[in-house]
């Protein structure tokens, strides 16, 4: 047997020769556990396991076996190697408690780490001994181990992996002088957001037969929860602040007073309800992700499902070591109150509009004030060339806020919103308030009543005065700072005496910031008057938003805040992961802040019954992440604690802060540095490949997926045509798979797993963020998974046809990893017993090549279930 261990840095070897199988006329399907014992707490755990080989005395593993960094615990740590026979090669999805009753044991052997720390040569042998039941055998073989480091692999010709010759068993690995990337482990970076890493090494034979070392890392992400954490917090701080600007509305008519009170008691029970989850969220410790055995879980909602990161490191001879990151998600969706077809609820346009003046006049207003108060410090300073730059800045931010309110919606807003206070009365008699905009009557003649004030006829020139008022001060300022320079223009010119004694006398050079103050300080004050104006009227058109869509408004609301929660962590998840790997390489570094990044989403859910109401979520969630930008921020300290990302804004525009450590910081580029908000380009393709998709196809409906498909690829293409700049060198088959994909897209073509392949090959390119994605992230999300990282070894690494197969049995095999965690179900431990067997996912798996293949696959499986329970 030829078993290797991976510790992280360093590979071990180990050898049987003459394995002894339990008949004597057969050989053995072998398999070797390895379990860890400690000395001291006399406890043997189950630590990892290979994959069968099947009828080979002299078997040759892909599979290695890796350790966690902090093993070995101590120098006296015993590892014990067993070998079994599995005489059934389907027993490799048998459950532990049967492990030992249907695989007999061949043999076992101890070693303490020590002995093979200490030793010049890293190579230990032990003899294997048999077992009680292996009556009359005196050996079971001999088992040689030999430590090497992980690193550059030399170039040895290797037979074929089933051959018998010990000579080619084991490639020779020697430690490399430097590597191309630090890896993640090792990397300070990871400490905050990634935790728990399960790693796994495999071997692999290339096409000119030579091997390929293979390592798998996936972990969890501490963005998992303090990202939903975060934005609970900032819903619950808008949601506070709406409730105060409708108490801000001032006295209305009792119509549209009870209709405030209902939409505040809404408000209320969103805030109440998102403070208790909050709470509850607060209350956990020592998680980093949510299974999916808790996904109906109220509390958890806000929390992705298994959201994990997974590295794939490629070492092969004579070559730079290469890496592939996706990152594996549940579909963002709401799954508490999930029926089918039910998507969520787009807002009208004109509470759309609303919500965009007041976003634009939060970020504009406090802008445009610290912009005038840069104004008058240059004037102190009497710096021309400071006014100018700061004079165009507030000029343009200034034009900018004027263009926004220049609206007919904010106009109509106010003359209802005087409608709805007690007392008014038209000039026809007749109450008018606004309904969405456009004006309506809500009924007969307001009863006069004596205690209720008249109010005077409404004046709807009155807007149109305000805000030009803003324009008029700011035209005020630009002409006294062009009179300012002007006269400072003069000074420098010869003229006569008496007349420089006049200037002199009439203005003096040391008064610029007294003669723009006032002016300043009127401009400031009409943009403040407009904001509260505006801000009113604007509350009131979401009042009348919220009050018409009790309650499935607030109930839809809440379940985008939901979808939301999740797909923004699954990005920053990504992005931090993206950004850490590329810290060194400046071509990434420049497209990150001159264009942004693409964002591939993979999603296989499938367009049938619940799953449909899924992707609709996930639409929507993907979509909104296109209101999300990124800023790279210097840490205060190198703490783990200050180097969480941070989120801060609102609903309709949130940043993600990502802080990183003072000497990581300083070497980013200026832009970066100068706090640049980094844009990520979100698009989603699904294809469904179960067996739901099947019967979507011939019997229901696929125009969802098509409509989501084709506007991605319009989305995508547009972004690959921003790449078109001489700075940017943009690989030249991008072109030629743009088209390919969109022909896959308008291809009338079932399970047409093309359009996920050509999309996932376009954002390695362009230096993307992949994630994919199933229901839960397991079986299908696996399946994906490895199916695409053996394509990829195949393709770029030239790993040998007649391996692929078995390669992709190692990746999707579940034995290769013992209690310290499961690689294809990351829920190892909290998932139910009852879960389908490996074996049971190929078919599925070779859906990925031909969808007619499931209706053989159902059939066979009707028959066997037929067969087993009668």
């Amino acid at each position: 047997i030829a078993v290797f261990f991976s510790l992280f840095s360093h590979v071990y070897l180990p050898s049987c020769n003459d394995l002894v199988a339990s008949g004597r006329d057969r050989k053995p399907n072998a398999l070797v556990q390895v379990a860890v014992i400690d000395p001291h707490k006399q406890h043997l755990v189950s630590h990892a396991c290979t994959e069968i080989v099947e009828a080979n005395k002299d078997p040759l593993f892909l599979t290695g076996v890796t350790f966690p960094s902090e093993y070995p615990g101590s120098p006296e740590t015993l590892v014990k190697l067993s070998v079994y026979d599995a005489k059934d090669k389907s027993q490799e999805s048998v459950s532990k408690p049967l492990f030992k009753k249907t695989k007999p044991e061949v043999g076992r052997c101890f070693y303490r780490t020590d002995f093979l720390f200490n030793r010049l040569n890293d190579t230990l042998t032990l003899f294997l001994s048999p077992s009680r039941s292996s009556d009359g055998v005196c050996a079971a073989g001999t088992v040689v181990v030999s430590r090497l480091k992980m690193g550059e692999m030399e170039e040895v010709d290797v037979d074929h992996i089933t051959t018998d010759i010990p000579s080619h068993k084991c490639p020779l690995v020697c430690e490399s002088a430097s590597h191309a990337c630090i890896d993640r482990e090792n990397n300070p970076l990871t400490g905050p957001v990634f935790k728990n890493p399960i790693c796994k090494v495999y071997r692999f034979q290339t096409v000119d037969s030579k091997w390929m070392l293979v390592r798998e890392q996936m972990e969890e992400c501490t963005l998992s929860f303090s990202i939903p954490k975060q934005l609970l917090s900032l819903y619950i701080q808008e949601d506070i602040s709406r409730v105060q600007d409708l108490k801000e509305l001032g006295e209305l008519s009792p119509h549209w007073d009870n209709l405030r009170k209902e939409v505040m008691t809404r408000y209320g029970g969103i805030i109440s309800s998102y403070q208790e989850t909050l709470a509850e969220l607060d209350k956990i410790t020592g998680h980093s992700f949510k299974p999916s055995c808790c996904k109906a879980q109220k509390s958890l909602e806000f929390i992705p499902i298994n959201l994990h990161t997974q590295r794939m490191r490629v070492t092969c001879p004579r070559k730079t070591d290469a890496f592939y990151d996706v990152v594996t998600v549940g579909a963002p969706a709401e799954k508490n109150t999930f029926t089918a077809y039910q998507c969520i609820y787009y807002s009208p346009e004109h509470t759309a509009k609303a919500q965009e003046v007041l976003s634009t006049m939060s970020l504009l207003q406090p802008l445009i004030t610290s912009l005038a108060d840069q104004l008058l410090q240059a004037a102190q300073e009497h710096s021309s060339p400071g006014l100018r730059d700061a004079l165009k800045n507030l000029s343009d931010k200034t034009e900018q806020f004027v263009h926004t309110l220049k609206d007919e919606l904010v106009k109509s807003a106010l003359l209802a919103l005087h409608a709805a206070q007690p007392g008014y009365i038209s000039k026809n008699q007749k109450q008018t308030p606004m309904q969405g905009g456009q004006h309506q009557g809500e009924g007969g003649p307001l009863k006069h009543q004596d205690s209720i004030p008249h109010h005077k006829e409404y004046d709807e020139e009155e807007w149109d005065r305000v805000w030009a008022n803003v324009a008029k001060c700011l035209n005020c300022v630009i002409a006294m700072v062009d009179k300012l320079q002007e006269e400072d223009n003069n000074k420098q010119e010869p003229v006569p005496e008496q007349h420089l004694a006049d200037v002199i006398t009439s203005h003096n050079p040391g008064d610029w910031r007294e003669q723009l103050r006032p002016l300043v300080t009127r401009l400031k004050e009409c943009v403040m008057e407009v904001v509260e104006k505006a801000k009113r009227a604007m509350t009131f058109v979401l009042l009348q938003e919220a009050a018409c869509s009790i309650p499935q408004g607030f109930l839809l609301q809440q379940r985008r805040d939901v979808v939301f929660s999740q797909a923004l962590a699954a990005l920053a998840c990504g992005f931090v992961m993206r950004l850490y790997a590329g810290m060194q390489d400046q071509g990434f570094l420049r497209q990150l802040h001159l264009v942004g990044l693409v964002a591939q989403f993979e999603s296989l859910l499938s367009t049938y019954s619940e799953e449909i109401g899924m992707l609709e979520d996930m639409e929507v969630g993907i979509s909104d992440l296109q209101r999300v930008t990124f800023q790279i921020t210097e840490a205060k300290t190198d703490d783990l604690s200050d180097l969480q990302p941070l989120v801060c804004g609102r609903r309709d525009h949130f940043t993600v802060e990502v802080p990183l450590p003072r000497l990581v910081f300083q070497t980013l580029p200026e832009e970066i540095k100068e706090g640049k908000p980094l844009r990520v380009f979100p698009v989603l393709f699904n294809v469904g490949i179960n067996e739901q998709q099947t019967i979507a196809e011939r019997f229901g409906d696929i125009s969802l997926q098509e409509r989501i498909n084709q506007r991605n690829f319009e989305m995508l293409e547009a972004y690959c045509k921003s790449l078109i700049l001489p700075c940017f060198q943009t690989p030249t088959d991008i072109k030629e798979l743009l088209e390919t994909l969109g022909q896959n897209v308008v291809t009338k073509k079932r399970k047409n797993v093309e359009i996920l392949w050509i999309a996932g090959t376009i954002c390695r390119r362009l230096n993307g963020i992949r994630f994919t994605s199933c229901k839960s992230a397991k079986d299908r999300t696996s399946m994906s998974v490895t199916l695409e990282q053996c394509a990829l070894l195949r393709d770029e690494h030239q790993l040998s046809k007649d391996v692929f197969i078995r390669a992709l049995d190692c990746m999707r095999s579940r034995l290769t990893q013992g209690d310290i965690g499961q690689w294809e179900d990351p829920e190892a431990g909290a998932v139910t017993e009852n879960k389908p067997a490996s074996r049971h996912f190929y078919p599925i798996a070779l859906l990925l090549v031909s969808s007619h293949l499931l209706v053989v696959w159902l059939i066979l499986s009707l028959v066997f279930l037929l067969a087993k329970y009668q």
